[in-house]
């Protein structure tokens, strides 16, 4: 039976999964909260869909519906796929919990880390007692870009991507259901394991403002990875990243080391990170963010850094590097990251065991 989808975001990710699915044959219907932003599409009936790779999906992905009603949008859905920054997944969580049904299975691309904890609480929180599937991928399955108001291009599908459910004795529900469309989602033990294995909460920030100055003097004019990753700046992502491994080993898990990581990702490797970042060519011309106004900041720093550091804390890992960058992104920004992110005492975990935690992510039930 062909499940209807409902992609909520309409930025260069959304719109790109809503052609993708359309012309794979799926009624799509595309949600955005503000009316011009998707107003074209609209008037259209759909999204112009072109490929960067030899083969890849190209046409025009005609859709079922385009809203700014939330309520609409998710009435009309078996799956509902949040395509947004990670920062406003409270706020879709919230809007759309009224809405919610029994069967309803909502995935978030990506959760960054603690997406689908959060998603959940907040749904609950705000009357939402539906019997609802929760799930969230560890990274977002394309390289997209927007060509236009009604036209996204593809540079390149992810042959493989773990996606947890909460509790992740609901995977492989949720596996099945999607993979007429997505066979590249894979078992990604439970979302413990996707949120700990984001590799954007150990690069992003730290590039970021390590190269503050850089980036304000040349508002971008760098080649990111290469001319920004010095070797002190890959011994302060060393730091960063053995804090985010021992956190995860604290919990029970084997997260991946960023070396491991760009060795299945990219086949690359080296002595050390800075090695080894600077010999995969794929980072050689992706330039520095033009701003420091950027998500890398304002997404990474609150919903990916805070969420592992305060576990950290919670649990008796030292995590000074992280709370340095946490700290110095708080004061650039004139706004407090931790008051902001995904804390240990927001998410409602700061009074469970580690085996209550895990309990919990598995089996969605702690006694």
């Amino acid at each position: 039976m062909t499940k209807n989808i409902t992609v909520i975001g309409a930025g260069h990710g959304g719109k790109a999964m809503a052609a993708h699915l359309a012309l794979m044959g799926f009624p799509v219907t595309l949600y955005n909260r503000t009316p011009e932003h998707v107003e074209i599409i609209k008037k259209r009936g759909g999204i112009e869909l072109d490929s960067g790779e030899e083969g890849g999906p190209r046409g025009f992905g005609k859709l079922a519906k385009v809203t700014s009603d939330i309520g609409e949008a998710v009435k009309r859905s078996d799956v509902i796929m949040v395509v947004l920054p990670s920062s406003a997944h409270a706020d879709i969580a919230k809007a759309s919990a009224p809405h919610l049904r029994d069967g309803h299975i909502v995935i978030l691309h990506p959760g960054r880390t603690c997406g689908a904890l959060e998603f959940s609480k907040v749904i609950r929180e705000n009357g939402c007692t539906a019997n609802v599937t929760i799930a969230e991928a560890e990274t977002f399955i394309y390289a997209s870009r927007s060509d236009g108001p009604a036209q996204a291009r593809i540079f390149r599908i992810k042959e493989a991507v773990p996606l947890a459910a909460l509790p992740s004795n609901n995977t492989e529900i949720v596996l099945q259901v999607i993979n007429e469309a997505y066979p590249q989602f894979i078992d990604g033990v439970d979302v413990l394991h996707t949120g700990l294995n984001n590799m954007g909460a150990i690069f992003h920030p730290a590039l970021t403002l390590l190269n503050m100055g850089w980036i304000e003097a040349t508002h971008g004019d760098y080649q990111f990875y290469i001319d920004g990753v010095s070797p002190s700046v890959a011994r302060m992502l060393e730091v960063l990243d053995r804090e985010r491994v021992t956190v995860a080993s604290a919990l029970g898990i084997r997260a991946r080391t960023a070396l491991e990581w760009l060795k299945l990702a990219y086949d690359t490797s080296g002595e050390d990170l800075h090695e080894a970042i600077h010999n995969q060519p794929g980072y050689y011309g992706i330039k520095a963010p033009s701003t420091l106004n950027h998500r890398y900041l304002f997404e990474d720093v609150p919903m990916s850094l805070v969420p592992i550091a305060s576990l950290g804390k919670r649990y008796g890992v030292s995590v000074r590097g992280m709370e340095s960058m946490i700290q110095i992104a708080s004061i650039i920004h004139r706004t407090d990251y931790w008051r902001r992110g995904r804390t240990v005492e927001k998410l409602g975990l700061s009074e469970w065991s580690v085996s209550e935690l895990t309990r919990f992510v598995r089996e969605g039930k702690v006694d």
